[in-house]
């Protein structure tokens, strides 16, 4: 609706110059669509990715989505897997909460791996919110909300194809086929298919670098649209089936599983996923709406690394009914509902010290209340609270607030605050120390998580930003600064021995300020630039620390150029994008032999990516990129790799790439009618 008021708004000039000269016989307007969206109107701190942002890098999964985002940091949690891991804040996936078209989706035991399950063609745009989210979609985020949205059946074009292929020998084919079924009914099949077919070991450490292997991913949607008599419904179907095989590069599973001849590892996951939306808007009254949620999944893993084992499967299933309305006038408008979550996990530990089975079953009830109001001009707010009935959280109360307040035009004040609780699955969320002879320590008992007691924080935040020209080119400048203070979080203390991993809950803050300048130098021209740095603290046993693997000071840059289109549509498109990482503390290794033992803190270092795609016409576009460019490594990525079933080994301190340069290129292949 605002696109088209600002559209409006455009054209009323130009028909008033029209009357006024009969000479002009035609207007021509273009829109160009910006990869990357911040509103000014927006009550909370809100930035949306389009696909148009998604293809400046290969985006092969929802893991290597975030490469040109500024927000969103994306580190590499071992040396084995291969698997990428985003923070936002400084704080970890699973204080984000993570939906699919607002109904939570990596959660519990998808946590390590769950990002990488979603295709990257597949998706539509990513919302990204900052800080506290809505209670609408639950109580457990913290740190902030990443929705992401399907290619809708009704909107989708009849054929698309892409293919992928590296230099690591991973290849890619995506195919999505859309067909109306009716005027009514629209049905999209989405099939995805990966492997990596060759080993490679690039440092020479005997260790692969990316595991070998292969994921099979189908997902059919079905939408319903009645607008006239005001129904919308979607229906999923999804299954995949991943499978990973790391470790020594003479391992042999059919051989040597089980036994000391060489260290491997497989990760087999399979997953089924079924959803429904239905939603109704009152046709006689469009600002009145009820929605209703409801989705099953089955995530069953079976893994092990080395002689340790972990095995998981979580059958869940996760209700909401929404209803949205006004008070008096559409300035007042309210959301309240019910939602109800089950989770039942079956959980196989087997590593030193620690042996046994975690099953547990979870589940609550809640109901929710949310406020908003917006002045249509310089003033919101959205204020909402719930309260919950979980069998092992207990009885709680999460209240959530969103202010946006515009000075001045085109500068806007945002602040948020809110509560979050959430329990800590332990195992599923530290897969990394698996592949290690580390042995788990849990030290509180007392609690009914893993003997643990719940994680509680409260998340506060502060935004600027303000929209200018700079050389008569269009600029924005701002910064933000987010505070998480955890009352209990379930601390992970790498510090006491390198031979051991302790669990047990403690205090801990997280302070995050992100300074960022964007400017289109020229025509198609835009460069985007932000400096981010993270004060991360917790109370350890050994005494108050800086959290490990967490660069203090982090420099984004990214660069992105169009030219223009030719007669048949045709044009170039150059992305580059630059990170700096400097130093981070490592965990503790004093106690190792010399060779084994690591420094207090990572040398500091630059990763750089860039993508050429030439668009030869609306049905066909090549591209051609790399990652690393620089080609840096980390030097000593496995400690004890000469002995990986000794005391020593550890694949879990990892702070930058173990692979080296990577060169790739592909095809997008659209048939639009």
């Amino acid at each position: 609706m605002h696109k088209i008021v600002r559209l409006l708004l455009l054209l009323i000039p130009v028909f008033t110059m029209a009357q006024e000269a009969d000479t002009l016989q035609e207007v021509k307007i273009e829109v160009r669509d910006k990869g990357l969206k911040k509103s000014q109107r927006t009550t909370a701190n809100v930035i949306t990715l389009t696909g148009k942002e998604l293809l400046k890098a290969a985006c092969c999964n929802l893991a290597e989505s975030f490469e040109t985002n500024p927000s969103i940091d994306v580190n590499f949690p071992d040396a084995l897997t291969g698997t990428k891991q985003i923070r936002m804040l400084g704080l970890t996936s699973p204080y984000l909460m993570i939906t699919e078209e607002n109904i939570p989706s990596v959660r519990g035991a998808s946590q390590a791996y769950g990002l990488s399950f979603t295709p990257g063609t597949w998706v539509e745009s990513i919302q990204i919110t900052k800080g506290a989210g809505s209670v609408v979609n639950g109580y457990e985020s913290i740190s902030g909300q990443i929705n992401t949205e399907l290619i809708k059946p009704l909107s989708d074009i009849p054929f698309f194809l892409n293919g992928y292929g590296s230099t690591d020998s991973r290849f890619e084919v995506n195919t999505h086929f859309n067909r109306k079924i009716s005027d009514k009914w629209s049905s999209s099949l989405f099939i995805h298919g990966n492997a990596r077919v060759s080993k490679n070991d690039m440092n020479d450490d005997g260790f692969l670098d990316n595991p070998v292997g292969q994921q099979v991913n189908i997902l059919n949607r079905w939408q319903y649209n009645n607008a006239e008599k005001g129904w919308v419904s979607f229906i999923n179907f999804r299954f995949m089936d991943d499978e990973k095989q790391t470790g020594e590069t003479g391992f042999d599973k059919s051989r040597d599983r089980g036994t000391t001849n060489f260290w491997g590892s497989e990760i087999n996951t399979r997953r089924l996923d079924l959803s429904a939306k239905v939603g109704y808007v009152f046709p006689e009254m469009p600002f009145q709406s009820i929605g209703f949620q409801n989705a099953f999944n089955s995530h069953d893993q079976e893994s092990y690394f080395g002689l340790n084992q972990y095995n998981i499967r979580q059958d869940s299933y996760y209700s909401n009914l929404i209803f949205n309305s006004i008070i008096n006038n559409t300035k007042h408008k309210f959301a309240t509902g019910l939602n109800f979550t089950y989770d039942r996990y079956r959980e196989d530990v087997l590593v030193p010290d620690l042996n046994g089975d975690f099953d547990r079953i979870d589940n609550s009830a809640g109901a929710f209340f949310e406020y908003s109001y917006d002045n249509t001009d310089d003033f919101s707010v959205v204020a909402g609270a719930r309260f919950d009935k979980h069998n092992r959280l207990g009885a709680f109360f999460t209240p959530r607030i969103h202010v946006r307040y515009n000075p001045w035009e085109k500068g806007v004040f945002r602040i948020s605050g809110g509560r979050g609780k959430r329990a800590a699955n332990i195992f599923a969320e530290n897969q990394q120390l698996f592949a290690s002879s580390r042995s788990f320590n849990i030290l509180n008992t007392a609690g009914r998580i893993y003997g643990l007691d719940p994680e509680i924080a409260w998340n506060y935040g502060l935004s600027f930003s303000q929209q200018f020209f700079l050389f008569g080119h269009a600029a924005d400048a701002g910064f933000d600064f987010f505070r998480t203070d955890f009352s209990n979080q379930a601390i992970v203390d790498l510090y006491g021995s390198p031979q051991q991993v302790s669990f047990y809950g403690g205090k801990s803050t997280a302070n995050s300020l992100q300074v960022e300048f964007n400017f289109g130098v020229i025509e198609n021209l835009h460069f985007r630039t932000a400096y981010k740095f993270y004060d991360i603290n917790a109370n350890y046993l050994s005494g108050n620390a800086e959290r490990p693997l967490q660069a203090r000071h982090r420099f984004f840059g990214n660069g992105a150029y169009e030219t223009k289109k030719t007669a048949k549509g045709g044009l170039w498109k150059f992305d580059y994008t630059y990170n700096w990482m400097g130093k981070q503390r490592l965990p503790f290794t004093g106690t190792n032999p010399v060779s084994e033992q690591l420094p207090d803190f990572s040398p500091a270092f630059s990763l750089m990516n860039a993508q050429v795609t030439k668009v030869f016409s609306q049905a066909l576009e090549i591209y051609i990129g790399g990652e690393n460019l620089g080609n840096y490594r980390q030097q000593k990525a496995i400690l004890g790799s000469e002995e990986p079933f000794g005391p020593n080994f550890d694949t879990s301190i990892v702070y930058a790439p173990v692979f080296g340069r990577m060169f790739y290129a592909g095809l997008r292949f659209k048939i639009k009618s």
